[in-house]
């Protein structure tokens, strides 16, 4: 127990999690943990009563762990929006990102990446872009700039590679070159592969985050089904994990697994299920929604080489309505979610709210929901959260973003989708 800092001992008695030095984890060596990064923090103040944002039925029986875990009360206000129609006639797009002068720049499920101008005209396909595995869940997904965008003028997007004998998720750079409102990549060159290869068509997450130090946050899936989804658990496995990378691929030798004879050196943590939200905080902290199974969707802060529980650990149930594994909700040497939503709102998409227009959700988290069809926005106190407002847009969305105007910009999923701009009413 020579490596566990102060910061984990705090962790561990704040969260409840189990003692774990010298446990050994699946497909590794026995060894010491390798954790540092800051504890879970408490509110300052306790969240005040009134009714929860959530009032359908529970699918699940479990008791939270922590106060306020689950069904956090609404906001004492409700947010007044208006709603506009930024842009249309998007083919299932997948995620948005705004160039430095309020342009968007945009990714789609079939592999087409787009600029769209300021008033909504939607720019032909950026050629150059690999072929991607569009099948169920897989397409072209996530797309960031660099944290050097302006001089260097690259981006990073990640997708569900075709390989032999099946895909995974793939993240690659290229230099964007516009020309006449379209463009191309140049430069492409694949920065990091999630191996094992499987051939499924689903959970290959995945949001790309840059750090303020500039390293690169990926977050992936376990691929669904039952074979292969244990291996979120397996340190030697890519599936079911959080990465961090530098900009060419490698990992950092600050990360928890590095100097592992088996261990995976990118990975950050682990036992996660699909994660598709992704976002930092005002202190420069990863935060993550990530699908769960019926019931246990979960908001978490990765930290370095914690544990996350999938599949050992969940507060959801298999859609058959049985229990997972043993249906624990907690274990000695898992972390547990800072919140949990069931039923699910099937989030993808997270953004911090850094704008001026919405005071009220100021530093809070807005989520889109691809089955409550709108977002989801969570105010916290410390690491815990206090209120959740639900905003129904009767559309699913798929990713969102704060834009420089201050407005939250919705893209909705579908074949036929939009670009909703979210403002206060009035």
């Amino acid at each position: 127990m020579t490596r566990i800092s102060q910061t984990l001992l705090t962790a561990v008695a704040v969260l409840g999690l189990g003692a774990h030095a010298g446990a050994q984890e699946p497909g590794s060596e026995t060894r010491p943990p390798r954790v540092e990064g800051e504890a879970f923090t408490a509110p300052a103040t306790a969240a005040t009563g009134g009714s929860p944002a959530e009032t359908a039925p529970p699918n699940t029986s479990y008791t939270p762990m922590l106060p306020n875990q689950t069904r956090a009360p609404k906001p004492a206000e409700a947010t007044k929006v208006q709603v506009a129609v930024a842009a249309k006639g998007l083919a299932s797009p997948w995620a948005l990102e705004f160039l430095p002068d309020g342009r968007m720049l945009i990714t789609e499920k079939e592999g087409k990446i787009r600029i769209l101008a300021k008033d909504g005209t939607i720019g032909a396909p950026v050629t150059g872009v690999p072929k991607v595995d569009p099948r169920g869940q897989g397409g072209l997904l996530d797309v960031v700039l660099s944290p050097s965008f302006p001089s260097d003028r690259l981006i990073y997007f990640s997708y569900s590679e075709p390989r032999e004998k099946g895909n995974g998720t793939t993240v690659a750079r290229a230099k964007l070159i516009e020309d006449k409102g379209g463009g191309r990549l140049d430069e492409l060159k694949v920065i990091f592969r999630q191996m094992p290869t499987y051939d499924g068509d689903k959970h290959f997450g995945s949001r790309l985050v840059f750090a303020p130090d500039g390293k690169l946050f990926v977050t992936v899936g376990e691929r669904s089904d039952k074979t292969p989804r244990v291996q979120a658990q397996d340190l030697t496995s890519g599936l079911g994990k959080v990465f961090r990378i530098d900009t060419d691929g490698n990992a950092p030798k600050d990360n928890p697994f590095t100097g592992g004879e088996k261990a995976k050196p990118e990975i950050w943590s682990y036992g996660h299920r699909n994660i598709q939200s992704a976002a930092l905080d005002g202190q420069g902290r990863l935060w993550t929604v990530e699908h769960g199974p019926r019931g246990g969707d979960e908001l978490n802060r990765p930290r370095p080489g914690l544990n996350y529980g999938w599949p050992e650990v969940t507060y959801g149930i298999e859609y058959s309505g049985q229990k997972i594994g043993e249906g624990k909700t907690q274990a000695g040497g898992t972390v547990q979610p800072v919140y949990y939503w069931d039923p699910v709102i099937a989030p993808s998409g997270m953004a911090l709210y850094t704008g001026s227009l919405f005071p009220a959700w100021k530093d809070g988290f807005v989520i889109g929901g691809l089955l409550n069809a709108g977002l989801v926005v969570l105010k916290l106190d410390g690491d815990k959260v206090v209120t959740e407002e639900r905003l129904l847009l009767d559309e699913r969305v798929r990713d969102v973003k704060v834009g420089p105007d201050g407005a939250v910009y919705a893209v909705t999923d579908g074949d036929d989708a939009k670009i909703l701009r979210i403002a206060p009413q009035g």
